[in-house]
C-alpha cells in the first residue's frame, strides 16, 4: 500500500523543470510549465498505474495546477540549492576531466546529465554521461562545465 508523503494545502518545492509532456492543454509538447525551485500547493492527490502517486500541485505564481510524481518534489522548508543545469539536460566540459593521472573527458566533450546531486560537499555536482566516455558516467563539479548553448544555463531563484 502507498501513503503519499503530502497532504492537501501543503506547500511543495518542484526539484527540476516541469515540461508538457502533451497532457497539458493549450501549450506546445515541451514548453515550459513550471520552473525548477517554484513552490506550489497540494491540491489532490492520485496515482498512476496503482504504483506513482502523483500530486496535483497548484502554483499559484504560474497560474497553473500540474502533476508531480512524489519523487519531484521536496517540502517547501526543506533546504533547496540551486543548481545551473538538470537531469538530462545536454551539457560540455568546459575543461580537461582526469582520475589519478588517467583523462577521461576533454575540453568541448558533450554530455548529459543523469543526476543532480545538491548536498554534496563543496556545491552542486553532477553524474554526467559524455558520448567520448560510454557507459562510464562521471561525477563532475558545475565549475567544470558549460551549457551546450549559452542560453540554457539558467541558475534557479
Amino acid at each position: 500500500m502507498m501513503h503519499n508523503k503530502w497532504d492537501l494545502g501543503e506547500a511543495v518545492r518542484v526539484t527540476r523543470n516541469v515540461r508538457n509532456d502533451g497532457t497539458y492543454p493549450g501549450e506546445e509538447t515541451g514548453a515550459l510549465l513550471i520552473r525548477r525551485g517554484s513552490v506550489g500547493n497540494v491540491v489532490d492527490v492520485g496515482t498512476f498505474l496503482q504504483d506513482q502517486i502523483i500530486y496535483s500541485v497548484h502554483f499559484l505564481d504560474a497560474g497553473r495546477i500540474v502533476g508531480c510524481r512524489e519523487e519531484e518534489l521536496l517540502g517547501a522548508d526543506e533546504p533547496w540549492v540551486p543548481s545551473a543545469y538538470e537531469f538530462r539536460q545536454k551539457v560540455r566540459a568546459a575543461k580537461t576531466l582526469a582520475s589519478k593521472g588517467e583523462t577521461l573527458v576533454e575540453v568541448g566533450a558533450i554530455g548529459e546529465i543523469l543526476k543532480v546531486v545538491r548536498d554534496a560537499p563543496g556545491g552542486v555536482v553532477y553524474h554526467v554521461h559524455f558520448d567520448s566516455l560510454p557507459g562510464r558516467p562521471v561525477m563532475v563539479s558545475e565549475a567544470a562545465l558549460t551549457s551546450l548553448l549559452p542560453q540554457q544555463a539558467c541558475r534557479d531563484d
